[in-house]
């Protein structure tokens, strides 16, 4: 009888475990997720962090939202591609979250001016979201230089006047 009683309250455990975190989260919790959602949506941050989602018009699933994309941006500063945002913030604390975001300085087409602006809010709202997705996706191709040849299709931009 002691063995079943253990066996299920591991069971349950591990249940709690795996269920995602905006389900486990108290209220407090799941409006700050929330928050973040919104923000995501209105940021545009699925445009390019989501494969397939501008294309779209959102009609990408949820659970495959920011895994990054194999879409290349290219212009005058080489190639760039849009990483898997459930990836970075699994690997940065809420505070190193924050650090980045203020200080950021990313190559185009990333509005890093946009993001460097956001309140510390609405930045902790989109952690939490972020992260309440859980693990995602795959590594994206890493940043091609001017002079590189880049990897898979891409979007390209017009060299400056």
């Amino acid at each position: 009888m002691k063995l079943s009683s253990h066996l299920f309250a591991l069971v349950a455990a591990a249940g709690v475990a795996a269920a995602p975190a905006a389900a486990r989260a108290d209220g407090a919790d799941r409006k700050l997720i929330e928050r973040g959602r919104y923000v995501i949506k209105i940021a545009g941050c699925n445009d390019c962090h989501t494969p397939g989602y501008a294309m779209s018009d959102g009609k990408v699933p949820e659970k495959e939202w920011l895994t990054g994309d194999q879409l290349g941006w290219r212009g005058p500063w080489g190639t760039t591609y849009p990483p898997n945002l459930r990836r970075t913030m699994a690997r940065l604390s809420e505070n190193e979250w924050l650090k980045l975001a203020h200080n950021a300085n990313f190559r185009p087409p990333m509005p890093s001016p946009s993001l460097r602006n956001m309140s510390d809010a609405d930045l902790r709202a989109v952690y939490r979201y972020v992260r309440s997705l859980g693990p995602g996706g795959g590594e994206v191709p890493a940043y091609v230089p001017p002079d590189g040849s880049p990897v898979g299709p891409v979007v390209m931009f017009p060299a400056p006047n």
